[in-house]
């Protein structure tokens, strides 16, 4: 005999509750949580000194860009790019200028925010 829906236990037809994907929308390169850490740290470094004032995450299918403007209104003074594709080749992270010069390639992000993270100056 085959329970029915009126026969059967309520609690275990409970539906399971899942927690969001970390991904929402698979095929999209993201930052994770670590890496957004340090370049929002260093985002609100240059915030503080006056020198930023703006930025816009984008999450595309084959990188992610966080850019940096001086003012809403301009183009980037600064594109952060995440490239998986680079992994094995030059390194997937990349610091581009507003001209589009690669100032910094690498494979750890650390080492490729140097080239814009200014360190403290003692006067």
């Amino acid at each position: 005999m085959s329970l029915t829906s009126e026969d059967a236990d309520p609690s275990e037809q409970r539906a399971v509750a899942r927690p969001a994907a970390a991904n929402a929308q698979p095929g999209r390169v993201t930052f994770n949580r670590l890496e957004l850490h340090r370049i929002l740290n260093l985002y609100g470094r240059m915030v503080a000194d006056g020198e930023w004032r703006d930025y816009a995450i984008d999450f595309l299918k084959d990188r992610a860009v966080f850019s940096v403007f001086r003012r809403a209104s301009e183009v980037p003074i600064y594109r952060i790019e995440k490239d998986p594709r680079l992994a094995r080749k030059q390194g997937m992270y990349s610091v581009i200028s507003a001209t589009g010069l690669i100032l910094r390639r690498g494979h750890e992000l650390e080492r490729v925010l140097l080239v814009i993270d200014r360190k403290l100056a003692v006067v």
